[in-house]
């Protein structure tokens, strides 16, 4: 087999072949990857709907509409049981964590009291902010059954009523920050 010469002709073709070659496995690794990760997220968001309101009948997720507010979107998953609203869950968002988005989904009951509350994804430091994580520690338990009408969705530094979590007042912040706009587009009757 003959040498073949190095040109700049024959390193550009060698460099496309190699180009085309990787465009192509990585698009093919996106096409078999797209769907499963978009199903895995549905699942998480429908765990999480069902982790913060009490039992329900219908479909929350078939149901949902979504609000933009604050240069980001709110999605609202109302839920019933035989006909009656008994929730509604709110995906809703910060951007003032430590490590910047934060995601939750609440469960606000008709009346706007917080059923529970889900963390749905973060990238708060591992240790102390990420202590937002129910399963982490119980800081989310604070706010349970607690109506943002008399309880101040602030840390106590603030004049609030939340005790935030050690060490970690920023991501305690924009937890609260979080649920505030929740509630805020809840008590205008989430449509804009």
């Amino acid at each position: 087999m003959a040498k073949v010469e190095s040109s700049f002709k024959n390193m550009a073709l060698t460099l496309l072949v190699i180009t085309a070659v990787a465009s192509a496995a990585l698009g093919l690794v996106y096409q078999v990857t797209k769907e499963p990760i978009e199903l895995a997220q549905q699942a998480k968001i429908n765990n999480a709907i069902k982790a913060v309101l009490p039992e329900f009948d219908n479909q929350p997720a078939n149901e949902s509409y979504t609000v933009q507010v604050d240069g980001g979107e709110l999605t609202f998953y109302p839920a019933t049981k035989n006909g009656e609203q008994v929730g509604v869950a709110v995906k809703t968002f910060t951007n003032n964590g430590f490590s910047g988005l934060i995601e939750l989904m609440v469960g606000l009951l008709p009346d706007g009291t917080i059923n529970k509350v889900a963390v749905i994804s973060h990238k708060e430091t591992p240790g102390l902010g990420d202590k937002i994580e129910p399963n982490k520690s119980d800081f989310s338990l604070q706010f349970e059954g607690k109506n943002p009408e008399s309880f101040k969705l602030m840390v106590k530094k603030d004049g609030g009523d939340v005790d935030a979590i050690t060490a970690s007042t920023i991501s305690s912040r924009a937890y609260c920050d979080a649920l505030t706009r929740a509630y805020n587009e809840f008590k205008k009757g989430g449509k804009q």
